[in-house]
Order: structure tokens, then sequence, then C-alpha cells
């Protein structure tokens, strides 16, 4: 049987760029946050930046369920910020989609 917290998806992105890119890197990122929040089954929606490496960016998001996620990849402000950020990149963005195996509690 499937429960609405089974049918989350959780996704990790890591993103890396040059340190001349850094503070752009990280500006168009958090344009990302808001908009993303706001979007019908969105649970939480962050960027984290890696202390030993911060050139090193994550976004650690999840989401109701599949069709949630399918929403956010086709948001056009994800597809406009993408457009600024690929050039900037070392590489990425790496997606890692996950499922929850643990209890919920």
């Amino acid at each position: 049987m499937i429960t609405s917290k089974s049918a989350e998806q959780h996704i990790i992105c890591e993103l890396r760029c040059e340190t001349p890119n850094r503070e752009k890197v990280q500006e168009h990122l958090l344009e990302l946050v808001g908009p993303a929040r706001l979007e019908e089954g969105c649970l939480y929606y962050d960027l984290y930046q890696k202390l030993e490496f911060p050139n090193t960016f994550y976004i650690l998001d999840g989401w109701v369920n599949e069709k949630a996620v399918e929403d956010h990849t086709k948001h056009p402000n994800v597809a406009r910020v993408m457009e600024q950020l690929q050039p900037l990149l070392v590489y990425g963005p790496q997606i890692t989609l996950t499922q929850r195996v643990s209890d919920p509690s």
C-alpha cells in the first residue's frame, strides 16, 4: 500500500562552479528557492553550500509525489535560471532522485 509519505520524492541536486563565478551562481540558485516553495506539491526547497569546497552547491528539495517533481522540472522559472547558470558551471546539475524507505515517525 502506498501512503502519502511513501509517495514523496526527495531530490539532491549538486552544482559546481569555478571561484570567479561563485557569487553569480549563488545569486541564480537563490532565484529558484522562493518560486519553487510556492509550487503546488513542494514540501521544502533549500540551497546549501559545501563548507570545505565552497564552489559546490546543493539544492535539497522534497515533493509530495512524482507528478509534483515533473511539474517542477517544467516550471518556466527553472528553465530561465538554468539557462543562465549552465555556462557558469563546471558540471551539473547532477541530480539524485530519492524516496523515503525509513518509517517517517
